[in-house]
């Protein structure tokens, strides 16, 4: 069973994962050229994997079987599990709890050669359908306080497998990072009575410096402190605090917004490996005024080295104001 422990000193929670120690990447080096034709996602490989959770599949093709243009499977070595009850306990100072959530897979395409960007704005739309769909059915559990959906593509960005698929893990407790970012929204909203969000868009769009791609719901802008070069933000105009609350008209705005963002960053950038996530209100909140959700887009450019560790400081030698000027530029 994994473990949740907290750090005394920071109240930052870490998992502890033995079983996630069996994956065959960490025992191995893995080469970016990876023979795609042997990947467990791909269609007629249904055995090789956990059974499916959800499915968009061909009216009469059955479960677990080929048939489907996207499966979301439990992650074979989970870094949290659904079984078991959380029993918070203490060792001395040390607070643990059990490491109960939900880590799952969204297998994006059956075809193990395409990539996400590859895809159609239908077949992204669906995949961000089903991400507000899973969210929508684990909310349900009220020991799950977060979910956190991402997606890592190439090896620098530490996907074990070239077959085009993102993550979804739902923990038990509200990470720092997002505990941090919620505290500075909530903050700005007491002293302003708006949200820090709807503030940056409405600003971005009237100087139109950092602004790499705009349409109707949607706007695509580098942030005015990015930690990485090319760092990319994609916030729906609209004020909504929580992911899973958007309807099909905004996802498929949505689905065209990324795709072409990521087609300007891989013509750029010449398809650098890539992080991208969601960071949306905790589950069992209510609608929040001070948060506001987005998709938070990373190049893998540089490397996260000593100093940045040290310090919490992140050096970017590419300003956001150059970067959304050359990304602006290119035409898709």
């Amino acid at each position: 069973m994994p473990e949740l422990r907290k750090d005394p000193v920071t109240d930052r929670w870490v998992i502890i994962s033995s079983d996630r120690a069996n994956r065959p990447i960490d025992f191995m080096e893995i080469k970016e050229k990876n023979k795609k034709n042997l990947s467990p996602f791909s269609a007629g490989n249904e055995a090789m994997t956990p059974p499916e959770i959800f499915a968009i599949r061909e009216q009469n093709s059955a479960p677990n079987s080929p048939g489907w243009s996207l499966r979301v499977i439990p992650n074979k070595y989970p870094a949290l599990k659904v079984e078991g009850e959380l029993s918070r306990q203490g060792e001395g100072i040390f607070d643990m709890m059990n490491g109960v959530g939900a880590h799952e897979v969204i297998i994006e395409t059956p075809d193990p050669q395409k990539n996400f960007v590859d895809l159609d704005n239908n077949a992204i739309r669906d995949i961000f359908r089903v991400f507000r769909e899973r969210i929508l059915d684990l909310k349900r559990d009220i020991r799950l306080k977060y979910a956190i959906i991402f997606k890592n593509k190439g090896l620098a960005a530490g996907a074990s497998l070239e077959h085009s698929h993102s993550q979804l893990i739902a923990t038990p407790i509200i990470p720092k990072t997002v505990a941090e970012e919620l505290e500075g929204a909530r903050g700005y909203y007491q002293l302003k009575e708006r949200c820090i969000f709807c503030d940056i868009i409405r600003q971005e769009i009237k100087d139109n410096i950092r602004i790499v791609f705009e349409e109707e719901l949607f706007v695509a802008t580098e942030p005015f402190a990015p930690r990485f070069p090319f760092e990319t933000w994609i916030l729906p105009k609209k004020h909504f605090s929580h992911y899973e609350t958007i309807n099909d008209d905004h996802i498929l705005h949505l689905a065209i917004t990324v795709k072409t963002v990521l087609q300007k960053i891989n013509i750029a950038l010449k398809s650098p490996a890539y992080n991208f996530v969601i960071h949306t209100a905790p589950m069992q909140e209510k609608p929040m005024n001070d948060f506001h959700w987005h998709l938070e887009l990373m190049p893998k450019l540089t490397n996260v080295a000593g100093f940045e560790w040290g310090t919490g400081f992140y050096i970017n030698h590419t300003s956001p104001e150059e970067a959304a000027r050359y990304l602006k530029e290119i035409t898709v």
